[in-house]
């Protein structure tokens, strides 16, 4: 095998490991197969059992700091009914200038290319670890639960002391176009789920009953406004976001005995999970004091301001692709949530309009192109060689 890469290859073979959530499919054991050549120190480190095992990688090039990392993962959603795609799903069919397949965009073409920028800078750096290290962190936990995952391997780095510098995770973040733009945050994720209970009894004599529906829209009236806040100089405003109203009950003349509903809010920093709950238990018990609310968060806010890592991806990408990208904290959660309770992390990787979609894609130009970005961001941030 070349220890030059070629990232569209790398990610065609990807795409053929069938790794739906939370199995890797053989991709991370293929990732092997292209690091250890590298010199690379590969580590698997499995959590979780059953149907809940997930195979994780760390992988560290060098013994020196900084210690720098990428971050991604191989497990993809399912493909569902294969004869609405064109291709087989799991094919990594290159045709038409483009990559297709499930996980093409999300996100076996950034791994690819993070691979492949390794293999360049190293085939022009060869005293490299001199001066200081590349790691890779790999997950088949991030479609799905994200219990056995990232979060896992995160603590697993900090109970051995394993110091990373900074660290880019290679998710699809552009919009429209290469290097349109960075994400520097995420916003938190907080679900509720409320229980209301009333006594149930026939529509004709309603004074013999209580119906929980009406204290239930009463409740929930404050989250059609959708916003909670008018969003940050770094965050937009706070979402609600009402998914599931319950009440099991297919007669239409009775009043039901309880009703349930499922909620969630995106969050920004100012707000905290204590916060939240005040609002939401204050806002209920104006109502009514008979229900029952649990909740969780799989997800803090969180805001990267290395200011250095940040101009140096932003200078990577302006030298390839000529934009000069947007700083973002949209869009749902990632792992580099998990991530940043240990190091300054970003995210940046190729156009994702086709993520968990049928005839998922990339552009073989745009791989290429994300390839020579992420070896300039070596280079610069190793200060191995100028931009010029």
């Amino acid at each position: 095998m070349s220890n030059i890469i070629d990232a569209v290859e790398l990610t065609s073979k990807l795409i053929r490991c069938e790794s739906i959530t939370p199995n890797s499919g053989g991709a991370i054991d293929l990732i092997i197969t292209y690091l250890e050549p590298l010199g690379f120190k590969c580590e698997k480190i499995n959590f979780g059992k059953g149907a809940e095992k997930v195979e994780n990688l760390y992988a560290r090039l060098g013994n020196l700091e900084p210690n720098f990392c990428f971050a991604g993962h191989v497990d993809v959603v399912p493909a569902g009914d294969i004869n609405t795609w064109s291709i087989n799903p799991f094919s990594g069919e290159v045709k038409s200038g483009k990559i297709w397949g499930r996980g093409a965009a999300d996100m076996k073409s950034g791994i690819a290319a993070f691979i492949a920028a390794v293999s360049n800078f190293l085939s022009t750096q060869k005293d490299f670890t001199k001066f200081g290290s590349v790691s890779l962190l790999i997950t088949s936990d991030e479609e799905g639960k994200a219990i056995n995952g990232t979060k896992k391997v995160v603590d697993w780095l900090d109970e051995r002391e394993e110091k990373i510098a900074a660290c880019i995770v290679g998710e699809p973040t552009n919009v429209s176009e290469m290097g349109d733009t960075i994400k520097i945050g995420r916003r938190g994720s907080f679900t509720g789920f409320l229980k209301v209970k009333g006594v149930q009894g026939h529509v004709g004599y309603p004074h013999l009953a209580d119906n929980p529906i009406n204290s239930l829209i009463k409740m929930l009236e404050p989250f059609g406004k959708i916003y909670i806040d008018e969003g940050t100089e770094d965050f937009q405003p706070s979402s609600v976001m009402v998914t599931s109203i319950d009440v099991n009950n297919n007669a239409s003349n009775v009043i039901p005995g309880e009703v349930t509903a499922i909620f969630n809010i995106r969050f920004n920093t100012l707000h905290t999970v204590q916060s939240l709950k005040s609002m939401i238990e204050n806002q209920f018990n104006q109502i009514t004091k008979n229900y029952e609310f649990e909740y969780f968060c799989n997800a803090e806010p969180f805001l990267t301001r290395d200011e250095f890592l940040k101009k140096t991806i932003e200078k990577s990408i302006k030298k390839v692709v000529k934009t000069t990208p947007k700083q973002s904290t949209s869009g749902g959660t990632s792992d580099a949530r998990f991530i940043s309770r240990i190091c300054p992390v970003i995210e940046f990787g190729l156009v994702g309009k086709t993520m968990h979609k049928i005839d998922e894609n990339v552009e073989v130009d745009d791989v290429k192109k994300l390839v020579n970005i992420y070896n300039l961001f070596l280079c610069n941030y190793f200060g191995v060689r100028s931009f010029d």
